[in-house]
């Protein structure tokens, strides 16, 4: 058994390499890479509750609630007891929140240059993980 020939290594080793690679990019926007992942999905539609953001991000609630703890610190958001049902927390962007939407705009199109590729091969590569990931989240529900 080598590393280099898992699946599992070179997954993992991908997925460091690109946290990485969005670092400078996102020093100016003052946000980590799991933030921007966050703010993606608030982007898309604003005001959504912790449970949803863990469904779309794939995180429990102990690894996102700290995250957004931290953002609306930064005040990038903001969180409160949903008043028809306290055990929900509603998640809203703030003004500053919605404002560095236009500025992260640029760093998906900078992907297909770094990798020497087409949009059309990065389509492709994306659809491949998600095919991927959706199989072993299926066969980890039938276990």
């Amino acid at each position: 058994m080598v590393l280099e020939d898992q699946l599992c290594f070179a997954l993992y080793a991908a997925s460091l390499a690109m946290t990485k690679f969005y670092k400078p990019m996102l020093a100016p926007l003052a946000l980590t890479y799991p933030q921007y992942l966050v703010m993606i999905v608030m982007w898309e539609q604003d005001e959504q509750t912790v449970g949803a953001l863990c469904d779309r991000l794939s995180l429990d609630s102990g690894t996102l609630t700290p995250l957004l703890k931290r953002m609306e610190i930064q005040g990038l958001i903001t969180r409160e007891r949903d008043p028809e049902d306290e055990r929900r927390v509603i998640v809203r962007l703030t003004h500053d929140g919605k404002a560095l939407k236009a500025p992260a705009l640029s760093l998906p199109p900078r992907i297909p240059l770094v990798l020497e590729n087409t949009p059309a091969a990065v389509d492709e590569l994306i659809q491949a993980l998600t095919s991927l990931r959706r199989k072993l989240s299926k066969q980890q529900q039938e276990a």
